[in-house]
C-alpha cells in the first residue's frame, strides 16, 4: 500500500475511534433537525419549504465537529514533524487527511440526510436534490475547515476559534447548496446553475485548501 493510502486508512481509523467520529456528527445533525420544528411549530408546509436550509445548516455545523483534531493529534505525538520532513508533498498529505475526515464524518451526514428529511415533510424530488448538493458541497466544508485546523494547530482549545474562522468562508457553499436544493421545490428556478457553482467551489477548495493548510502548518512549525 502506498504512503498516502496507508495515511488514509490510519486517518479513517482515528476519525472513527476518537470522539465517536461519524456517530457524533450524525447525532448532532439529528439534534438540529429535531429541535427546529419545536421552535417554528407544526406547520408541515413551512417545514417542507425551509427543510433544505435546515438540513444544510445542520450539516454545516456537524461538519465542524472534530476538525480541531485534524492536525492536533499529529502535533502532540510528533507525527506532524515527520510529515513535514517526509518525501511526500505536504499538500498531498493534507488533501488525504481531509478526504479521510470527510469519508468518516461528512459522508455519514450525506447518507443520513434523506432519512432526516422525513422529519421535515420533504418530497422525494427535493430530498434527492438535497442529497446531490450535500455530496457536491460537504467536501468543500471539510477542505475549508482544514485551513482553519492548520491555522489553530498550535493553540490549545482552538475549537471555538476554528469555528469563527471557518464559518464565514463556508457561507458561499451554504448559499449555493441551499439555492440548488430549493430549485427542486420551485420549478421556475434553475437547478443546474447553482449546482455547477457549488461543484466549482468544491474544486477550488480542493486546489486552494491543501496549499493554504500546508503553508499554515509549515509556519506553525517554525
Amino acid at each position: 500500500m502506498s504512503t498516502l493510502g496507508s495515511l488514509f486508512v490510519r486517518e479513517m481509523r482515528l476519525a472513527i475511534r476518537v470522539g465517536g467520529g461519524a456517530w457524533m456528527g450524525v447525532l448532532f445533525f439529528l439534534c438540529v433537525i429535531v429541535v427546529v420544528p419545536f421552535g417554528i411549530g407544526p406547520d408541515l408546509n413551512l417545514l417542507s419549504r425551509i427543510g433544505p436550509a435546515i438540513l444544510w445548516i445542520g450539516a454545516l455545523l456537524a461538519s465542524l465537529l472534530g476538525l480541531d483534531r485534524l492536525f492536533q493529534a499529529d502535533r502532540d505525538d510528533g507525527s506532524l514533524d515527520l510529515l513535514l520532513m517526509g518525501d511526500t508533498p505536504l499538500e498531498l498529505v493534507v488533501l488525504t487527511k481531509c478526504l479521510a475526515h470527510w469519508a468518516a464524518s461528512g459522508l455519514p451526514l450525506v447518507i443520513s440526510a434523506p432519512v432526516f428529511s422525513l422529519f421535515l415533510n420533504m418530497d422525494p424530488l427535493a430530498t434527492a436534490a438535497l442529497t446531490a448538493t450535500l455530496v457536491a458541497g460537504t467536501p468543500a466544508l471539510t477542505l475549508i475547515g482544514g485551513i482553519g485546523a492548520a491555522l489553530t494547530v498550535s493553540l490549545r482549545r482552538g475549537g471555538l476559534l476554528l469555528a469563527i474562522l471557518v464559518l464565514p468562508l463556508t457561507i458561499p457553499v451554504l448559499i449555493f447548496g441551499v439555492s440548488a436544493a430549493n430549485a427542486a421545490l420551485d420549478y421556475s428556478l434553475p437547478f443546474a446553475t447553482p449546482f455547477a457553482i457549488l461543484c466549482a467551489l468544491t474544486l477550488i477548495s480542493a486546489v486552494v485548501g491543501p496549499f493554504a493548510a500546508a503553508a499554515a502548518l509549515r509556519f506553525s512549525s517554525d
